[in-house]
């Protein structure tokens, strides 16, 4: 990654066959931890992203979980495919319950965070949801009001029955020590900061844009689209250090990065 872009490790050289003109093209690394290819690969997924958008007004929400439940992500990586499906449920039944005849189905993505502003490992869920559903009779119809209580227990209630389903009889104890804790349910911010389909896009593109960390530790995140008219996307995208210590190998003096950028 280092040599990335380097004409002395090779490349391809094009030639014009009517002008005799030459064109050498160095070979890239191709790797997402790369500054250059990872921005390149960002912009091209934020791009296909875009055309898939729904043109509505849009909501972002945050859904986190409890202090002591982030150790088992911590431990177990595959645990966070629970984050996903318990947004996906309780989203999707916030939406049901609006007309259960209808079925309105919404627009949503979800972005997983494994750090919070204190680089700190807290696994959480970013979702840009359309404030409108589309019906299986093919209605579409504006929601603007979103349950703030309803959000908050029921995505509780489903993430600690995956986690549960995942880890088994063992996670029953955890489980009814957060439900005593947490009476109101996990904290969902969902307040109505509004964001119109291009905000949406340059809200991914500001995290899938950002300069990566060639660190097998990091994790990373994984940003599934979900539309009513469109498949599922998934891909992985972002990861995240403290800090990180380098020394130029040309032979400079080293340096600090004690910040990464987000």
């Amino acid at each position: 990654m280092i040599n990335c872009g380097d004409p002395a490790f090779g490349g391809t050289m094009y030639g014009c066959p009517h002008c005799g003109k030459l064109k050498f093209v160095p070979f890239r690394c191709h790797s997402r931890f790369c500054p250059t290819c990872g921005n390149l690969y960002a912009m091209q997924r934020t791009t296909s992203m875009s055309f898939k958008l729904v043109n509505v007004t849009h909501r972002h929400c945050v859904f986190t979980i409890d202090e002591q439940l982030r150790d088992f992500f911590l431990n177990d990586r595959s645990l966070l495919d629970c984050l996903f499906h318990a947004v996906n449920s309780v989203v999707s039944r916030m939406f049901f319950k609006q007309n259960k005849s209808m079925d309105f189905t919404p627009g949503f993505i979800m972005v997983l965070h494994t750090f919070g502003r204190d680089l700190k490992w807290n696994p959480h869920i970013h979702c840009l949801i359309s404030e409108s559903g589309y019906s299986d009779n093919g209605f579409w119809r504006n929601i603007n009001y979103f349950n703030y209580t309803f959000l908050r227990n029921a995505f509780r209630t489903a993430l600690l029955n995956e986690m549960e389903t995942k880890i088994g009889p063992s996670f029953k104890k955890i489980k009814s020590l957060c439900c005593r804790e947490h009476k109101d349910g996990f904290y969902v911010y969902a307040k109505p900061n509004k964001c119109d389909p291009k905000t949406v896009v340059k809200y991914i593109g500001r995290y899938l844009a950002a300069r990566l960390s060639p660190l097998p530790e990091l994790t990373s995140m994984t940003v599934i689209l979900s539309l009513s008219i469109t498949a599922v996307m998934r891909m992985t995208n972002m990861w995240k250090k403290l800090s990180l210590s380098w020394s130029s190998y040309k032979g400079s003096s080293g340096t600090s990065l004690k910040s990464i950028t987000r």
